[in-house]
């Protein structure tokens, strides 16, 4: 299966309603570490289809400020949206 990766954050309007987000930052006491949170992403409408505006979204945390470089993050990411036969992940440094 082809994992795109998306370099932006998910926007309230992205077409996916299952999909990975990545995002990278600085550590705040080591500005030269950089740490990674990975999380997978479900929503889900709520109520009769009529109601579609209404949106549960299910946040699942894999990875949780572990250092890593962001390529390394988001290879992580993309081989389990692979495995999990995820078609996006999105990736966003802070």
């Amino acid at each position: 299966m082809e994992v795109r990766v998306v370099c932006a954050q998910p926007s309230s309007s992205c077409p996916e309603t299952d999909y990975v987000h990545v995002h990278t930052y600085s550590d705040p006491f080591d500005e030269t570490v950089t740490l990674a949170t990975i999380e997978r992403v479900v929503e889900k409408p709520l109520g009769a289809p009529t109601l579609r505006s209404r949106i549960a979204k299910r946040v699942k945390t894999l990875i949780m400020r572990q250092r890593m470089s962001p390529d390394d993050a988001l290879e992580v990411a993309r081989r389990y949206a692979e495995h999990k036969q995820i078609s996006v992940v999105y990736a966003d440094q802070g």
